[in-house]
């Protein structure tokens, strides 16, 4: 006679509990959407503290307690960009150690670092920035205007805004297009978590004093290129180099308002002059419909010269 088993049986009815834990854990560990959400707090946390904390040393100030152009500087983009970095490598670091993989594989490999694709990223960024002030200026909009700046004024703004605008490369390309991206994609698949993050990159630069929904939908378009940039290449190294390019060329060589910032210490005493749809109007030419035209070149350039090629899945 056999021997009564002393294990649990299964019923094959599942119990609450069963269904509540379902919500937080799947086959992979906790759910996509719980991680980016304990990254987010982790992120958001941190970077909280650490700003609060810059404020009370006088390294920063409050927001809102000075005008644009006095409130975006090269040295206040440097220290709150830099926080961003720091905690958000921090952030992605608890991650990589909860979920039991390489912190290479939310889009910035080491390997990788400033090798060739950042770089071909950084010349088409002054690329496609310097077409959008051509197209502009072929339209009687802008006028090039002549140098503002010399010696070591030039020098001095021209290493400090490229290391400011290198830092938000990282930053906000590692918030959207890595960590994010890797995980949501992960759980909803890769466009869907694409046009999501772009529309929440999009949604945050409506906070910017002087933006427009124009300037907002043009981030967000942006945002799904540097998507379609992941995607071809595998990594965000392209995508940071064409960020942080885009942005120096347009706040340092050409001296036009980003998403609604018009900064000192700039090269070109450059002004505009047209229609708001042409010029973008206080917002910048972020706002143009000459935007609109150049990111819409940039995904079908790039489809051509990074064609698709197989892939081999990630488990989240």
């Amino acid at each position: 006679m056999p021997e009564p088993s002393h294990e649990k049986q299964s019923t094959g009815v599942e119990t609450l509990e069963d269904r509540i834990a379902s919500l937080f854990v799947g086959t992979h560990g906790i759910r996509a959407g719980w991680r980016w959400l304990i990254f987010l707090g982790i992120f958001l946390a941190c970077a909280g503290m650490l700003i609060l904390a810059a404020i009370a040393v006088h390294l920063l100030h409050p927001p809102g307690t000075l005008p644009g152009a006095q409130s975006f500087t090269a040295s206040f983009v440097l220290i709150q960009e830099g926080i961003f970095v720091i905690v958000l490598f921090v952030a992605a670091l608890v991650m990589s150690k909860i979920e039991r993989r390489p912190m290479s594989q939310y889009g910035l490999p080491a390997s990788e670092a400033f090798r060739g694709r950042f770089w071909v990223g950084a010349v088409w960024g002054i690329l496609a920035i310097t077409a959008m002030m051509l197209l502009i200026a072929a339209l009687h909009g802008f006028s090039f205007g002549s140098v503002a700046l010399s010696g070591h004024a030039l020098v001095g703004y021209a290493l400090a805004w490229a290391i400011a605008f290198l830092l938000t490369g990282f930053s906000e390309e590692f918030l959207f297009r890595g960590y994010s991206q890797f995980t949501l994609g992960g759980g909803m698949g890769f466009w869907p978590a694409a046009i999501f993050l772009s529309l929440l990159f999009g949604a945050g630069h409506l906070s910017n004093p002087g933006e427009a929904w124009p300037g907002a939908l043009a981030a967000a378009y942006i945002g799904l290129f540097f998507c379609f940039t992941l995607r071809r290449t595998g990594n965000i190294w392209f995508a940071v180099g064409l960020h942080a390019a885009w942005d120096y060329g347009e706040t340092f060589v050409y001296g036009v308002p980003d998403s609604g910032f018009a900064a000192p210490g700039h090269l070109l005493n450059s002004s505009f002059h047209g229609p708001r749809w042409l010029t973008g109007g206080k917002v910048g030419p972020e706002a143009s419909i000459a935007c609109f035209v150049v990111i819409s070149l940039l995904f079908l350039v790039f489809h051509f010269v990074y064609p698709s090629r197989a892939r081999t899945s990630v488990a989240p």
